[in-house]
């Protein structure tokens, strides 16, 4: 009920005529008005440019580690299929937001079609479940490597890898498909206006003049029961990883070991933990500044997939190796 004043009095800060949106029907409007980042409007421009770096960084490195793993015939295993897996979820993840947020900070294009933000709603927490079930894989794959290297090929075959990447799909599909339908049914006759880059879940049903507690409810389960078993797993994984790795008898030998799941740790850490910061301002942090709690929730769906294919690319040996000769056969 705090944010209703706000969201109502922002209307003076937009460089177009308000009279389309005044007379808007607010009972199921046909559009929405996203305003970007609340307070930060005169530093548009200047925000885009990160933004806009991240994004390109992260679509050519999740390109190029695609390209990589198709064209060397050795990366042709689990680790680096489950790999591709998560380049893909980072090129739709960024894509599903940066072109409607540059189009906002540049052209002024703050619309967006009902049908569309529950579409682009969509995406978003569905491939975020998905990349969060491919990291779980993972970390079972790097279980197995490690702990049980002898039956790794046998467990972790290419029909193997392929049920569990429908399964993880299938699971982020069908379990977010609530959201939208939720969001749908809701009666709008507040205002229309979001005060964000995209059309987060939250910010969407904080808007229906109506109890929402079924979409909260929902949302909560699914953070709680299902991203949670996920951290669980990856949990439980990793303590077994190192138990392995702190067992072995040399220095170098457990160096050596831990190098191979080094990069999956921090890609799963540059995964949870802005999630996590985000998730905790947007429930909690009613104290924290708007534009802060925006900037946040931008953060954790971009940085990951400017990281991850950084991270891969430098720690991952044949990954940096091949990369090296792609551009030493260029030079040449």
């Amino acid at each position: 009920m705090q944010e209703t004043p706000f969201f109502l009095s922002v209307g003076h800060l937009l460089p177009f005529t308000m009279s389309d949106s005044n007379s808007t029907d607010f009972t199921n409007p046909t559009t929405f008005i996203l305003l970007g980042i609340p307070g930060l409007e005169a530093a548009h421009i200047w925000i885009s440019i990160p933004f806009c770096t991240m994004y390109a960084i992260a679509i050519l490195g999740n390109f190029t580690i695609l390209f990589i793993v198709k064209t060397e015939p050795s990366l042709h295993g689990p680790m680096y299929y489950f790999l591709c897996m998560l380049a893909v979820t980072d090129l739709v993840l960024s894509t599903s937001i940066v072109p409607k947020m540059l189009s906002i900070f540049w052209f002024y294009s703050r619309e967006i079609n009902f049908s569309a933000c529950l579409t682009q709603m969509y995406f978003i927490l569905s491939f975020f479940l998905i990349q969060s079930g491919i990291l779980g894989a993972m970390a079972f794959d790097r279980y197995v490597a490690i702990c049980d290297p002898l039956r790794h090929s046998t467990i972790l075959t290419n029909t193997v890898v392929a049920k569990i990447f429908l399964a993880v799909v299938l699971r982020g599909v069908m379990l977010i498909l609530p959201y939208p339908f939720l969001a749908r049914r809701w009666p709008y006759c507040r205002t229309n206006i979001i005060p964000n880059t995209y059309c987060e879940h939250i910010a969407v049903v904080k808007l229906a003049c109506t109890d929402i507690s079924l979409s909260s409810y929902y949302s909560l389960s699914v953070a709680f029961f299902v991203i949670g078993m996920d951290v669980f797993f990856i949990t439980v994984s990793y303590t077994q990883i190192l138990r392995a790795i702190f067992s072995l008898p040399t220095k170098e030998a457990r160096l050596k070991t831990f190098g191979t799941c080094g990069s999956h740790l921090c890609v799963i850490l540059a995964f949870y933990i802005p999630h996590l910061f985000a998730a905790l301002t947007q429930r909690f942090g009613h104290n924290v500044a708007l534009h802060l709690r925006v900037l946040m929730a931008n953060m954790y769906l971009l940085v990951p997939p400017m990281l991850n294919p950084i991270i891969y690319g430098v720690r991952t040996q044949q990954i940096w190796d091949r990369l090296l000769q792609l551009f030493a056969n260029k030079v040449t």
